[in-house]
């Protein structure tokens, strides 16, 4: 080899360090079903900005947050703005959302009951222990003419909170995620969509009723207040609003997550 080539070949490597360096890593904290499925879609687009997103899967609706406050993550997608708000009152956080997503349709399954059913006197209702999931169980069942609530419109409305309950139904307050699991064990169970995926449920076939595309519950992305203006979240929330992603969420999942973004 010349001894020009020899220089040549040692700036081209030194050129392709460089490049491999510049790539930016965005952590991002998920639940499997469908945030992870969401974000894997993205990975290409990220990249091809310099942005490398490692997809952080989780199976609770704690750590996610915790992380990202602790700044271990950059960023979070699993959870609607309701449930942030509660967790930033309850445990002295201050993450923010950044973006909506997609709504998951909150529903009602079970395994005693089918569609069109009478609900029967002294029903056992499990429903998520969390306070936003467990009011908007509580406003999904009122809905149906079930019950009633104090506050009809209470975001964060509980079992105490309800003040006509003519088929005497008796609620059981459970972890969101465990719930799929009960399904033995009670007339039916208000299970959000991400866990309902999980375990083989089909929302907009299997469920005894079910949240229609007017839901306040959209989910987001969240992160720090110091990360929500950076290139990288950005970028992120950016590539999840398109219209690929878009006809993704609508041809992966059929009804059981809509779109929230035009």
């Amino acid at each position: 080899m010349k001894l020009s080539q020899l220089f040549g070949a040692v700036a081209l490597a030194g050129f392709l360090a460089t490049g491999a360096q510049a790539a930016t890593k965005l952590s991002v904290a998920a639940t499997p079903i469908p945030h992870a499925e969401i974000l894997e879609q993205v990975k290409p687009v990220l990249a091809k900005d310099g942005i490398e997103l490692d997809i952080k899967v989780f199976t609770d609706y704690v750590q996610p947050n915790q992380q990202v406050f602790d700044k271990a993550i950059d960023a979070n997608f699993f959870q609607h703005r309701p449930y942030l708000e509660t967790f930033n009152k309850e445990r002295k956080t201050n993450l923010v959302g950044v973006g909506l997503v997609h709504v998951e349709p909150f529903g009602a399954y079970s395994k005693k009951l089918k569609k069109g059913d009478a609900i029967p006197e002294g029903a056992v209702v499990a429903i998520p222990n969390d306070p936003s999931n467990g009011a908007r169980a509580l406003l999904l069942i009122q809905k149906q003419g079930l019950i009633k609530l104090k506050d009809p419109s209470n975001l964060l409305a509980t079992a105490a909170d309800v003040v006509e309950n003519p088929k005497k139904l008796k609620f059981k307050e459970l972890e969101a995620a465990t719930l799929p699991r009960v399904l033995d064990d009670v007339t039916f169970a208000l299970i959000n969509a991400n866990y309902a995926l999980e375990a083989g449920l089909k929302p907009t076939q299997e469920a005894l009723f079910i949240e229609d595309a007017e839901s306040p519950y959209a989910n987001l992305v969240a992160t720090t207040p110091e990360k929500a203006e950076s290139a990288e979240v950005k970028a992120l929330v950016k590539a999840l609003q398109t219209p690929e992603v878009k006809k993704f969420i609508e041809d992966k999942y059929a009804g059981a997550v809509v779109p929230a973004f035009e």
